[in-house]
């Protein structure tokens, strides 16, 4: 609308014919030959601009506060290993974070086919194998290091997964930061501690593909109470294995209960969210930021103080990170390749409207066109015209 504003710009427009200000008069029509004012085709263009990044930076907002929930969830699972052991914590988390999740989504488990239950299965196994896996390792080193060697699966999913050079950029500023926060080095660490750290960072890579393939094939957060459910099946001979009873102690209960909200039942369900509308790649780089957020929260609740080379890995972590949010907002929210697929979750963006609008346009030439006689008229044909 701007160039319409453009052309008659120099036009001077007496006072007594001048059109009043935009939403002063709701669902008036102006007069013909009447002139709108600039200002309003700017206002509206601002608006228009702030909701777009309003759109944009929502989904990184959502990760970044799942972030927060799960490492100070974390810290909290630490102090609750020495009366649980760290299977026995993995298997209250993701037990009671499945009952909690069920209770609330009440999922359907009818109607999908059986690709939407390898996902479920797959997703299923990925969360439980990544909680295992990260809490022996815990259990071995320093919680910020187990997170530091972690989030390397993520930042070599955001390598592989990118198209663009500046995504690869980052994720190597991010993980010149990761290795920073390591101390240059982990010779130092228990072996088999870090051993469990890489592959729990393995296993969050695939966390991130199958969350992404859950969220498009479930309405809302089913597809997570369901892979949360699978889970929960698996860890369960695990953790009583290691812990018996000792899962059935009232306040071992209730400090399970609290990491499996943090932990689990939060940050899942932001990330799920946030997955429907944010690139993978750009997802992954931003999981560099949770050697930052588990060193913060190291020192809050582990009393775990900070050195200033530590300080700089995260500085550096959180350029990255930052970064990797502005390339995302510039580019815009899905790559084509997500936009080729037809997510339902896109359906705000005038490029689906496009496309969509320009396959209904095309309905009455197809073969089938002359048998329906009410198909230039189909009720979604005036969705192309609101673009």
């Amino acid at each position: 609308m701007d160039s319409p504003v453009k052309d008659i710009a120099a036009v001077s427009v007496p006072e007594a014919v001048s059109v009043p200000a935009s939403g002063s008069v709701p669902g008036s029509v102006p007069e013909p030959g009447s002139v709108p004012e600039p200002g309003s085709a700017s206002d509206a263009a601002g608006a228009a601009s702030a909701a777009s990044r309003a759109t944009r930076l929502g989904p990184v907002a959502l990760v970044v506060a799942g972030g927060l929930s799960v490492q100070f969830g974390s810290a909290v699972a630490v102090l609750l290993m020495p009366r649980a052991g760290a299977l026995g914590v993995v298997t209250l988390r993701l037990v009671l974070a499945a009952t909690v999740l069920l209770i609330v989504c009440r999922p359907k488990v009818r109607g999908y086919r059986r690709a939407d239950w390898g996902t479920i299965v797959a997703f299923g196994a990925a969360m439980a194998g990544m909680n295992i896996l990260f809490y022996q390792s815990a259990d071995r080193i320093p919680l910020g290091a187990a997170v530091t060697l972690e989030v390397l699966g993520p930042l070599l999913l955001s390598v592989i997964a990118s198209r663009r050079l500046m995504n690869v950029l980052w994720a190597g500023l991010a993980l010149g930061g990761v290795v920073l926060l390591g101390g240059g080095g982990f010779d130092r660490l228990d072996p088999l501690g870090a051993a469990f750290a890489l592959a729990a960072g393995a296993m969050w890579a695939t966390y991130i593909v199958f969350s992404a393939r859950t969220g498009r094939r479930f309405p809302k957060a089913d597809g997570l109470a369901l892979a949360m459910a699978f889970g929960a099946v698996l860890s369960l001979p695990f953790g009583i294995v290691e812990a018996g009873d000792k899962l059935l102690v009232p306040s071992t209960i209730g400090l399970g209960l609290a990491v499996a909200l943090m932990s689990s039942v939060l940050p899942y369900t932001l990330e799920l969210l946030a997955l429907r509308r944010l690139p993978a790649p750009t997802f992954a780089i931003l999981m560099s930021l949770e050697p930052a957020i588990a060193a913060t929260a190291g020192f809050l609740v582990l009393s775990q103080a900070l050195s200033v080379t530590d300080a700089l890995a995260i500085a550096l972590v959180i350029a990255a990170s930052m970064g990797a949010v502005r390339t995302q907002t510039k580019r815009g929210v899905l790559p084509p390749k997500a936009e080729a697929k037809g997510s339902t979750e896109a359906k705000g963006t005038t490029e689906a409207k496009g496309e969509e609008g320009s396959k209904e346009s095309t309905a009455p030439t197809t073969p089938t066109a002359p048998t329906t006689p009410t198909a230039p008229t189909t009720p979604t044909a005036p969705r192309a015209s609101k673009k």
